[in-house]
């Protein structure tokens, strides 16, 4: 492992240690008040971040061509409030992500990626307290181009996301691809896992997101992202962004990004998976 790599690992490591073991016991979210907030919450609701950010990278010069702007669309719409068999729902997903070369004469968009879902949810009780969520979901990813330049992925996706304490969950993801583009498996792996901490009563939230691709290297990724919410309610954020590794978009997954970005993200609810 190259000596880069294992200092990152190991210090992902060593954080998510550090994190878990130094929460005080959280108080137990009840199953009332979970389904309370689930039965008046709007059925058309933030799926994952919607931000707007802009930076430079790490690993090369900087200049009109390298630096950019990357920015997402996401949403969720629960089709039915009505109780499916074991308790499951029904919800559609879709997230755009683009990039945008804006500081080149021409401000030409460089990729952007298109990812619609559906899926079958589920709460997940433990003697009538909130333990997390679990869900199913058919997706479709590409770019919408065509030729040489098209590239696609189809997968069934398979989520689990657990509170550990009040302010703190992780999420794994585990999905099944097919028909999807030739060695991308090499670079995003059959999974993800997330951490997602919020602190300082919510003000103060840190994300992380590794993949580990299929090969016995260190293709993969990780983004790392650190979100300060303006004022003291809604869920507009000043995020700054770090992703370091493959496949941050689908044209150039073979393409090695060190990207610092920072911007405007206005973020899902607490329990993001309602």
């Amino acid at each position: 492992m190259p000596d880069y790599h294992a200092h990152t690992f190991k210090c992902f490591c060593i954080w998510i240690c550090i994190s878990t073991s130094s929460f005080t016991q959280a108080q137990n979210i009840s199953e009332d008040s979970v389904n309370a907030i689930l039965k008046n919450a709007p059925a058309f609701t933030i799926f994952q971040d919607n931000y707007f950010i802009t930076g430079i990278p790490l690993n090369e010069e900087i200049t009109r061509q390298s630096a950019d702007v990357k920015f997402q669309i996401s949403f969720k719409h629960r089709l039915t409030n009505a109780v499916l068999p074991f308790n499951t729902y029904l919800f559609l997903t879709y997230t755009q992500r683009s990039f945008w070369n804006v500081y080149e004469s021409s401000s030409p968009f460089s990729e952007s990626n298109y990812n619609p879902g559906l899926g079958l949810g589920r709460l997940i009780f433990n003697n009538h307290e909130f333990k997390g969520a679990g869900s199913v979901l058919i997706e479709h990813e590409s770019n919408g181009r065509d030729s040489i330049y098209s590239r696609s992925i189809n997968r069934v996706s398979f989520t689990y996301a657990q509170v550990l304490r009040q302010n703190l969950i992780i999420t794994g993801q585990a999905w099944i691809p097919f028909s999807y583009s030739s060695n991308y498996l090499k670079y995003i792996g059959y999974g993800e896992v997330t951490i997602n901490w919020r602190v300082l009563q919510e003000k103060l939230i840190f994300d992380m997101a590794a993949r580990k691709g299929t090969e016995w290297d260190w293709k993969g990724s990780m983004r790392t992202q650190v979100s300060y919410r303006l004022g003291k309610k809604g869920n507009i954020y000043i995020s700054m962004q770090w992703f370091k590794g493959y496949a941050e978009n689908l044209l150039n997954f073979k393409q090695h990004t060190n990207m610092l970005r920072l911007g405007i993200n206005l973020k899902p609810s607490k329990y993001f998976f309602y």
